[in-house]
């Protein structure tokens, strides 16, 4: 079974807060990540190292998105990389043809997915999993019931007096042995 720790995710944002919100949502999820701010960045990190997934602004400085996933078809290797177009830009002049080359085919074959920002990290985290295949395991009920169980001990915790404090860590201490 594939984990999130054996992918290279490329997040290429020219805006400094959306990337690191991107990179952080995937690190969270045990990706590995490198960024680019730029397409030049962005095909730099993909000759170094080509990742498993990129996630890709459309309208940035120096090189766009779309010229950066024209580069990118035309090495074989690198045209099959699974892209998610990130962009705030779907519906405006900026993007929306640019988006539309991308969503035809134009540029890349496979999957031509977009998130228009703002995006959620949980939408975002569970889109690039789907892509690349990796199954969510659900929680067992055990380990449910046992977080449920922490959460509401921690609240009453919060709000005990000293005596219930004493007495808990009493029983607590006593389980132990």
């Amino acid at each position: 079974m594939t984990t999130p720790s054996e992918k290279t995710v490329l997040v290429v944002d020219d805006e400094p807060d959306i990337l690191l919100f991107l990179q952080t949502a995937l690190e969270d999820a045990g990706f590995n990540v490198v960024t680019a701010s730029n397409g030049d960045e962005a095909l730099q990190r993909v000759k170094e190292c080509p990742p498993d997934f990129i996630s890709c602004d459309l309208v940035m400085p120096k090189k766009s998105g779309v010229r950066f996933l024209y580069e990118l078809r035309k090495h074989k290797e690198w045209a099959r990389i699974p892209i998610v177009v990130v962009t705030a830009h779907a519906r405006d002049e900026l993007g929306s043809k640019d988006l539309k080359e991308i969503l035809d085919g134009k540029i890349l074959s496979g999957p031509q997915v977009y998130l228009e920002k703002p995006v959620r990290a949980e939408d975002f985290v569970g889109m690039v999993k789907r892509e690349l295949g990796i199954v969510e395991t659900a929680p067992s009920k055990a380990a449910e019931s046992t977080d449920a169980l922490k959460k509401q001990v921690q609240e009453l915790l919060n709000s005990a007096d000293p005596e219930a404090l004493k007495e808990a860590a009493r029983i607590l201490k006593a389980k132990r042995t």
